[in-house]
């Protein structure tokens, strides 16, 4: 695991100051602290921050090829590196490290773009061929590793692992993109499809880009995509068997390493299942680590030392306070871009507990979106059966109607919540989702927005693209459609940045079993069926794990790390909820009505409202507006 930086000239091939690359580098040194290394050629110039994990020693970057021709920088994990590299020699190449990182320049040479199809694991590289004067760049199948690149006024491109390697290019402009402040209020990150800053862009998940000395600068090319289209068939024994081979296959493919290994445990399905078929494929005993709260609402841990003595792991667990808001200015400091999933805070606090034993984790991230594990999703397959009796001209006026009236009771138990459904099942699956997944409805947002941003914005929602998404996915049902959303826009997103920058801030990797695309392929397959049933998500997971975790931990209530963001703001951070509406920060952009802020804050603290996630997210928003110079 590392980080990489780099500058191409697409223009004239100018001279690269290598300082400048390893001032980009040094930005990000979070992500390497065990190596560096830059080099230049006329045009271009590649950097790299190492962390090392395999052939410890004999992997340094940037890395030429044997023959000269090609020169590769590369951030990820390459978990078939072995059979590719007995291929490759097969066919003729020659190796002089016992790593993955000179498989990936093999296999450029033999195969060119299309050797990405080859790889599995989680990657973001670059690889300048000296021939034929081209720079490719490339992101795994689902967005695990991150690449930002932005083109500058001198005719170059600068690319690197984080918006931190960027900013330290002096050319780098610092202009706030208000469509990225309305996604980031409507889902509480800055999606793929856009930057926080105005010409920045990130490579969107399962693409790639290949630049020419002299040649415009070319769209991204998706090599991979996932398609919900088809369905398998077979009795639910036969489905189960092959679900567990390849989670076998998945897990024991990411237990290669040269480092110490452990898992994180937090005593859910998908972690306990990580840990249990490690455990499996393991001689000696399994370190896991988790974290408990010392509020009993919130607290998972019992389940966790459960599932660790069960499987007689090295358990480590660390009982941290949910008051835990002190960190809120480092937390900002991780991410380049605002980032409110307030999970963060216990996810980083997990990593630096696991970082005190090991060098790489493995996380039970994926399986929800792959397997339909969140509640929203059976919300989903449910509305969708009832859109699928009464057509639109009926439900639109009807649901639209009772929506506008039944009031919002955020506070009320689960089944009296009915505004937010009442209003779903008015639109078409793919706007009723969209809502469900919304952080901050839009006409809270309208309300929040000055009229010089709401000029800025236009009719763009942020809505839309994922709206889009869902529209034109490969995919058969609502449910698919969803789930394929997840994957595309909510995973990169929000999931995979919150555990890439929460681990690479401890020197920590993590690697996601769950998300091996052949097991990711195998599950949108699936017939709904299979994935939910009697109210249940991962229904066959959880058929399939049985014979390995005890029905508490596979069929309790998802809980998932949870942050008491709204007791803090009645409680601790009541003066920086009144900071917020005052912030000189966020009044400087003259895109937010003040006094509307002011408003949920007092609604806030009095108790009529609980608007802590949208205080949360402007606290966030404010943070990272000053880390970036902005205001």
């Amino acid at each position: 695991m590392c980080g990489i930086a780099g500058i191409f000239h697409l223009e004239t091939p100018k001279p690269v100051d290598p300082a400048r690359v390893e001032g980009m580098c040094d930005a990000i040194a979070h992500r390497g602290p065990d190596g560096q290394g830059v080099w230049t050629a006329p045009g271009v110039g590649l950097g790299h921050r190492r962390l090392s994990i395999i052939d410890l020693a004999g992997s340094p970057q940037p890395m030429a090829s044997p023959d000269g021709r090609a020169m590769l920088v590369f951030n990820g994990e390459i978990y078939n590196y072995r059979e590719l590299r007995q291929e490759l020699k097969e066919a003729g190449a020659h190796f002089r490290t016992d790593g993955d990182s000179e498989v990936i320049l093999a296999a450029w040479q033999r195969w060119g773009p299309d050797c990405v199809t080859r790889l599995h694991g989680m990657f973001a590289f670059a690889v300048y061929d000296c021939d034929a004067r081209t720079l490719f760049l490339a992101r795994d199948r689902l967005g695990v590793k991150p690449l930002y690149f932005a083109p500058l006024s001198d005719g170059s491109l600068a690319f690197g692992s984080e918006l931190k390697a960027l900013l330290a290019h002096p050319l780098l402009r610092r202009e706030i993109d208000p469509l990225a402040v309305e996604d980031y209020l409507a889902w509480g990150y800055v999606p793929d499809h856009r930057a926080i800053l105005k010409g920045v862009a990130k490579l969107p998940a399962g693409h790639s880009l290949l630049l020419r000395h002299g040649a415009p600068m070319p769209s991204p090319r998706q090599w991979w995509d996932i398609s919900f289209e088809h369905r398998h068939k077979g009795k639910a024994a036969d489905l189960e068997a092959e679900l567990l081979h390849l989670m076998r296959q998945a897990v024991s493919s990411r237990m290669v390493a040269d480092v110490p290994l452990g898992a994180f445990l937090s005593g859910g399905v998908d972690s306990s299942s990580v840990v249990a078929l490690m455990a499996e494929a393991s001689a000696q005993p399994v370190r896991t680590c988790s974290i408990g709260f010392d509020v009993a609402a919130l607290d998972e841990s019992a389940y966790a030392s459960k599932v660790a003595q069960q499987y007689h792991t090295d358990h480590a667990s660390r009982l941290v306070s949910p008051d835990d808001f002190e960190a809120a200015d480092l937390l900002a400091g991780m991410f380049g871009e605002p980032f409110a999933d307030a999970s963060a805070l216990p996810t980083w606090r997990v990593c630096q507990l696991a970082r005190e034993s090991v060098t790489v984790a493995l996380s039970g991230d994926g399986a929800d979106e792959a397997l339909a594990g969140y509640r929203r999703h059976m919300f989903q397959y449910n509305e969708d059966r009832v859109r699928s009796l009464l057509p639109q001209g009926l439900r639109g006026p009807v649901f639209g109607a009772l929506g506008a009236v039944y009031p919002k009771a955020d506070w009320a138990p689960r089944p009296l919540r009915a505004k937010t459904t009442l209003l779903s099942l008015a639109g078409d699956s793919a706007e009723g989702y969209a809502c469900a997944l919304s952080v901050t409805p839009p006409e809270l947002r309208e309300g929040l927005y000055s009229e010089a941003f709401l000029r800025l914005r236009g009719d763009y929602r942020a809505e839309q693209p994922l709206m889009d998404v869902m529209r034109s996915a490969p995919a058969r049902s609502g449910l698919d459609r969803a789930q394929y959303a997840d994957l595309k826009v909510w995973l990169p997103g929000d999931i995979l940045t919150k555990t890439d920058r929460t681990s690479m801030a401890v020197s920590l990797e993590a690697r996601e079993p769950l998300l091996d695309h052949r097991l990711l392929e195998f599950a949108a397959a699936l017939p709904e069926s299979m994935r939910v049933r009697s109210g249940q998500g991962k229904w066959l997971m959880k058929q399939t794990m049985r014979r390995f975790l005890p029905d508490d931990v596979l069929y309790r209530p998802k809980q998932g790390f949870v942050t008491p963001i709204a007791q803090w703001f009645r409680g601790p951070l009541a003066q920086t909820a009144r900071d917020i509406a005052a912030s000189t920060t966020l009044a400087r952009t003259g895109w937010f009505d003040t006094r509307r802020m002011g408003a949920l804050v007092d609604a806030h603290l009095s108790g009529i409202s609980d608007n802590s996630r949208l205080l949360w997210q402007l606290l966030m928003l404010e943070k990272a507006f000053v880390r970036l110079g902005i205001g």
